[in-house]
């Protein structure tokens, strides 16, 4: 039996309906950031063998974009990005509860910001072609109001779920308590 996506710890905070959605995210981002690799490697050795493959720099630069933006969004739904927890951990009731709202109200406005402004440039992408395939810039800029609409909602989940659980895992709470804090 495979190991469950979601520690114990950090299941009040989240919908076990969206497991499998980040199950899949990790699976991706793995999936480009190997691709990067494999595909930087290839073409350093056919430029060093004389014989270059332009299309390799393209292949490279969009699983590179897609790794990115896709580990951003698992990022933020496993709570690892750049976060101001240490000042909350050690707060305890109203004042918690209020920065770590504020925190994710934050990162859900900048999900939402990535949503507009990124299909704004999938639109402007429409009229500039990568090369030598051609292809648009769109197909590479579109990761952008994806990411921001899997922040925005897992931002919004941490949310819902942290004012009717409460942020602080059970087994913070508990060690709180013994503190006498």
């Amino acid at each position: 039996m495979s190991a469950p996506i979601v520690q114990e710890t950090d299941r009040h905070m989240k919908w076990s309906a969206f497991d499998v959605l980040e199950k899949w995210l990790m699976i991706l981002c793995g999936v480009c950031l190997t691709a990067f690799t494999v595909s930087t490697f290839i073409d350093v050795i056919t430029r060093e063998t004389g014989h270059p493959l332009l299309w390799l720099q393209e292949v490279t630069s969009t699983f590179f974009t897609y790794g990115v933006f896709v580990g951003t969004a698992v990022a933020v739904r496993r709570n690892d990005h750049l976060f101001l927890s240490a000042l909350t951990e050690k707060m305890s009731g109203a004042p918690r509860r209020f920065f770590e709202v504020f925190n994710r109200t934050v990162v859900l406005l900048v999900g939402v910001a990535m949503v507009w402004f990124g299909w704004q440039n999938v639109l402007t992408g429409l009229g500039s072609f990568r090369m030598p395939s051609m292809y648009p810039m769109s197909y590479l800029y579109v990761a952008i109001p994806v990411c921001g609409a899997f922040v925005a909602l897992f931002s919004l989940e941490q949310i819902c779920n942290g004012l009717r659980n409460g942020f602080s895992a059970p087994a913070d709470e508990h060690a709180v308590r013994s503190a006498g804090v």
